[in-house]
């Protein structure tokens, strides 16, 4: 019996083939997986996002040990070794950081974390975005099965009508040959498609983090894309997107770091304080010094330079990420439109047609009306408009997952 293109599951037969399962006939113990059950076990499980995570955490640490202020120096000298003649001398060093330096060096830390705390938010978009389309190109291959196996059922009832022909002699053998290389070949389709099946469902476990073989995707029809968003609006949007969020921090990392070269030029100097015995005397006396370096050779103007450079290519690098979130945003606006205009013209106009034209030609076929071709014309016309429209399907849920990748949800989680 022919497969209604509404149902949301893959048949238990399909599915085992599709993922090497024996059939065992044992009752499903494991709820069905939808779409935000998906992307949460992803948030929770993923690999890349638990990194990320671990490197904010760790930019924050290393924000808190920038704000540390240096530790003194203790020291302990002694001249001569025989007593009553040597001196011996303690003393405690202190550097002091002069020209904002602990401030610049705060600024690099936290910069650092910001940008840490970025990239984490620009993976978990990401991620979602991969676990959308990943989720949805599973769902597709489900219904690809179930149209291949649609397939290999009408093919089986042309095969037995054109049997039934040969049979009473109203037409030649030759027509059941082609019958039996059409059946032959929409096997072959659904072995494919349960292949492609498979890939998917490796797929979206693999984002997930658990095997996905024996699981059911539920959680919302295939075919309710979401409605096409303004552009101007989508453009907006992305003119906040994470990737430009990211860039921009990525700025100003760049110009805590060349302030705090700028701030290195400034030499530091050491206050010490102590006390010092001379036994030969016999009597003890304090000890006060200041060091202070002499910028002969060294101003660190290479370390300025190199830094303000890197603040210059992080200045482009901002341009070039807003140029790409409005160019790859418009692309996708275009392309999710055009693709969900096409899977709505053939799920609505054409495939219907496409069905009661293949029914009408079988029908025909059987009381004699029409030539196994045209059956075979129709079927294939039939079967290549619900191929489009998955097609077309999938094509729109891409185009809207790189939306979510570029732009983030409409709405945010």
């Amino acid at each position: 019996m022919f497969i209604q293109p509404g149902r949301r599951f893959v048949p238990a037969v399909v599915l085992a083939l599709a993922c090497g399962i024996a059939a065992a006939g044992e009752p499903a113990t494991v709820s069905p997986l939808d779409l935000p059950a998906a992307i949460a076990l992803a948030a929770e499980r993923h690999p890349a996002l638990r990194a990320a995570a671990h490197e904010a955490s760790a930019s924050a640490a290393a924000v808190e040990q920038a704000g540390r202020l240096p530790n003194p120096e203790l020291a302990y000298l002694r001249e001569g070794h025989r007593a009553g003649s040597r001196t011996t001398t303690v003393q405690v060093s202190q550097p002091l950081e002069l020209g904002g330096k602990r401030k610049a060096r705060i600024a690099v830390a936290q910069g650092a974390f910001d940008l840490a705390a970025s990239e984490h938010a620009l993976r978990r978009q990401a991620l979602r975005a991969d676990v959308i389309e990943a989720f949805y190109t599973a769902l597709v291959a489900g219904e690809r099965v179930q149209l291949a196996q649609a397939t290999v059922e009408l093919a089986g009832k042309g095969l037995q009508a054109a049997d039934g022909r040969v049979a009473a002699g109203k037409v030649s053998p030759v027509e059941a040959s082609k019958a039996r290389v059409a059946h032959a070949d929409a096997r072959a389709d659904l072995a494919r498609a349960a292949a492609d099946l498979a890939i998917a469902r490796n797929a979206l476990g693999a984002l997930v983090g658990e095997p996905l073989e024996a699981r059911e995707l539920a959680g919302g029809a295939v075919d309710a894309l979401p409605p096409l968003e303004a552009l101007p609006a989508l453009l907006q949007r992305g003119a906040g997107a994470l990737s430009v969020r990211r860039a921009r921090q990525q700025l100003t990392y760049r110009q805590a770091q060349a302030d705090a070269e700028r701030a290195a030029r400034m030499p530091d100097v050491t206050l010490t304080i102590g006390s010092q015995r001379d036994d030969q005397l016999a009597h003890r006396q304090a000890v006060v010094g200041l060091a202070i370096p002499l910028p002969l050779f060294d101003r660190n103007g290479g370390n300025l330079a190199a830094a303000v450079a890197r603040t210059d290519g992080a200045r482009a690098e901002l341009e070039a990420a807003e140029l790409a979130a409005h160019t790859g945003l418009a692309a996708a606006h275009l392309r999710y439109g055009q693709a969900r205009g096409e899977a709505l013209l053939l799920a609505q106009d054409v495939v219907p047609e496409a069905r009661n034209v293949h029914a009408l030609t079988l029908k025909g076929f059987e009381y004699g009306k029409f030539t196994f071709l045209d059956v075979l014309d129709a079927q294939r016309t039939y079967f290549q408009a619900r191929a489009r429209q998955w097609q077309a399907m999938l094509d729109a849920w891409r185009a809207h997952a790189d939306i979510e990748r570029l732009a983030g949800p409409a709405q945010p989680d």
